[in-house]
């Protein structure tokens, strides 16, 4: 019996999860290189390319940012794959990446609007509107550093793809297939023991440890009420919806004002992003690009991120 519930426990946690993760990673590659293989990346970039033209970055970027829009994986994976072959540098690589938060932020709006609107009300407005500000205003940052970091687009580069011949879909689906086959078997075997190794440190309590850890020395926020400190406290030690249950209690109760709520799940938010983000992003990222480059690129969105949310919060606090 015990057995037998360990063999459920281990396929609810790691083997599906597992199987999903590779799932959702082959298609946003076959889809990757399928647009690749059409010659499409202008046509898909036309989102971004005001945006694209003032950072002097490749129509590919503008492409990428498109379809990070419907999927962060595909997107990356596009991204990952001009890497590969050339075509973009490593310091467009990360600038791209970086240049991507704004459709990665509305791609997990929906999930998150549904979650914290029934347990903060109107507060969820002003919260949601503070964080889509901070993601604007990293694209909008990392667009005025790439216009000075990247050389503009030379003209025959830019002819080049202008005149690209759009190849036809059988054609071009023997070439994705190809090079699907020889991509995929790369980021299976760094996906799978990293995936496994991070699961097991989770077991082990690691990340529980690093958060509770992260919770328990909050001193230098004596600023904040004990109810604000409560919510920072859930949001860092348990996860995002601990932290809204408390909030959306005590703001029901008249505990606390929506301002010293909103305040409170910034805070938290600030405070435990970047354990989870390297803990749910570095098993794909690391599939997707190399383990030291995905480490490179997590480490470099954290660090936008924070100043980013950072800033917003002082804003708020300010003139809120």
């Amino acid at each position: 019996m015990e057995s037998a519930f360990s063999l459920s426990q281990l396929w609810h946690h790691l083997g599906w999860p597992l199987i999903r993760l590779l799932f959702f990673i082959s298609i946003g590659l076959l889809v990757a290189n399928f647009i690749e293989a059409l010659n499409w990346t202008r046509k898909i970039a036309f989102l971004a390319r005001p945006l694209i033209r003032f950072a002097h970055l490749s129509p590919l970027a503008g492409a990428a940012f498109s379809m990070a829009f419907f999927s962060g994986v595909a997107a990356n994976t596009m991204l990952s794959e001009a890497f590969a072959k050339g075509e973009i540098e490593k310091k467009e690589l990360i600038l791209a990446n970086l240049f991507n938060s704004l459709p990665t932020y509305f791609l997990h709006l929906p999930t998150t609007f549904v979650i914290t609107a029934p347990l903060i009300k109107g507060a969820a407005v002003t919260y949601i509107g503070l964080t889509l500000s901070a993601a604007v205003l990293r694209t909008l940052s990392i667009s005025l550093i790439s216009h000075f970091l990247l050389p503009p687009p030379t003209n025959n580069s830019e002819e080049s793809q202008q005149t690209a011949v759009e190849t036809d879909l059988q054609t071009a689906w023997q070439r994705t297939w190809k090079r699907f086959k020889l991509r995929i078997q790369k980021i299976i075997r760094f996906t799978i023991p990293i995936y496994i190794f991070f699961y097991i440190l989770t077991n082990m309590g690691l990340f529980a440890w690093l958060q509770k850890f992260m919770a328990a020395h909050l001193s230098f926020l004596s600023w904040l009420s004990p109810q604000a400190m409560s919510i920072v406290a859930l949001h860092v030690a348990a996860e995002f919806t601990a932290g809204l249950a408390a909030a959306g209690s005590l703001l029901a109760d008249g505990v606390m004002s929506q301002r010293e709520v909103i305040l409170a799940l910034l805070v938290g938010n600030i405070l435990s992003s970047p354990v989870r983000a390297f803990r749910h992003q570095f098993p794909y990222y690391a599939g997707i690009f190399k383990p030291a480059l995905a480490i490179q690129l997590i480490a470099y969105s954290q660090i936008f991120r924070l100043f980013s949310i950072i800033l917003v919060t002082l804003c708020y606090v300010l003139f809120g």
